[in-house]
């Protein structure tokens, strides 16, 4: 009988994780990169990628980094020709980084709804396209995970672009897990509900981190670890028959 614990062992699998650098990205470095993956992470600033880099590292994973900024199309391109250069494939894709802009629907300025669409989502068809083409189409293998939110789920006053771009991160899973599963291509997504993170620390510090963990049945928001089990089902042979889903990391909030 094969040992079950294999079934998540990464052992020889390489990866890819933009917005690598901090935050939710750090942990699903560690959970790939503990269970064998080499990695390469990507983020805009250097200085973060290098010190996310060494922390890895302390933990015995084989990492390396590219600077990226994932708004711009030939920089998406050059971090893909990297990643696959470096690793020579890329069995598993992250698509992490992401932003978020908070205004009144009626007063959001377009731009600043278009800078979100075009990194939150287009940046993500651009990347998976192109490792897809490159990497994981001709090798008939590879497991596309894409970081979505609870907010693409449900409404929320005053996000009106994150949201909508994360509703379209969860259509878009469902699209590419139809078109290359015939690749041997699983593409699944995350819906997290509160972690801390950059992106919520400022929520955190005007409302309290007791107001959102009042709002999840578990009585908490998540922590640095709470990622890793998803992330791990989602990268490995434990998942390999799922595809087309979003798993909602959040504590209870959605089912409520």
């Amino acid at each position: 009988m094969t040992d079950p614990t294999k079934l998540f062992d990464l052992t020889g699998k390489t990866a890819l994780i933009t917005g690598g650098s901090r935050g939710l990205g750090v942990q699903i470095a560690e959970a790939l990169g503990d269970f064998g993956a080499r990695l390469v992470i990507s983020s805009r600033k250097e200085a973060d990628l290098a010190e996310a880099q060494a922390h890895l590292q302390g933990r015995g994973i084989d990492v390396s980094y590219v600077v990226a900024d994932n708004s711009r199309e030939e920089a998406i391109f050059a971090l893909a020709d990297s990643a696959i250069d470096r690793l020579g494939k890329v069995d598993i894709l992250v698509n992490n980084a992401g932003a978020s802009w908070g205004a009144p629907t009626e007063d959001h300025p377009i731009d600043a709804f278009d800078k979100i669409m075009n990194l939150n989502i287009r940046a993500l068809f651009i990347l998976s396209q192109r490792i897809a083409k490159l990497s994981m189409i001709p090798n008939r293998y590879g497991r596309i995970i894409n970081m979505a939110s609870i907010a693409g789920l449900r409404g929320a006053d005053g996000l009106i672009a994150y949201n909508t771009s994360k509703g379209a991160v969860i259509n878009f899973t469902r699209a590419l897990a139809a078109s290359w599963g015939r690749y041997g291509i699983t593409a699944n997504a995350i819906a997290p509900g509160m972690f801390p993170s950059r992106m919520t620390k400022g929520t955190f510090e005007r409302l309290g981190v007791e107001h959102f963990a009042k709002a999840a049945p578990l009585g908490r928001i998540g922590d640095d670890q709470d990622l890793k089990g998803t992330v791990l089902l989602f990268a490995s042979d434990a998942g390999k028959h799922i595809t087309g889903q979003t798993l909602a990391v959040d504590g209870g909030v959605t089912s409520v």
